[in-house]
């Protein structure tokens, strides 16, 4: 008989300063590191551009911060992990063919403030 395959359950949250990342997007450099081209194209669009953009990159940390631990994820970039919305509207990742095999496995949060954006992400998976 063979090991049994173990579960695993992992939460990633983070809380950001929409005014911080308001500062930032300013920088092209910044946008281009962190950001795909499709997230760049719809925050630029929405009337305040800042919440959309804080919220995604505190989704990127969630997601790094749930999958952590697993010892083939060193090194994640931000633009590995981009947020997505379905015909709904509801928030979901796209990985990088690199982190393709987590994505069944994630589930996420977003909202955000005025002045903060806050992302939770949970992973359900194989260990």
């Amino acid at each position: 008989m063979g090991l049994p395959i173990q579960a695993t359950v992992s939460l990633g949250t983070d809380i950001v300063d929409i005014m911080r990342i308001r500062r930032m997007v300013k920088n092209k450099r910044f946008l281009n590191r962190v950001f795909t081209s499709e997230e760049v194209a719809y925050c630029a669009d929405k009337k305040n551009s800042a919440q959309h953009y804080a919220v995604r990159f505190a989704a990127k940390e969630a997601v790094w911060k749930a999958l952590s631990g697993r010892t083939s994820l060193r090194g994640i970039g931000h633009k590995e992990i981009s947020v997505t919305r379905d015909r709904d509207g509801k928030p979901g990742i796209k990985f990088s063919a690199r982190l393709a095999r987590y994505q069944s496995g994630i589930s996420l949060s977003l909202s955000h403030t005025k002045d903060y954006a806050l992302a939770v992400a949970l992973y359900q998976g194989r260990s």
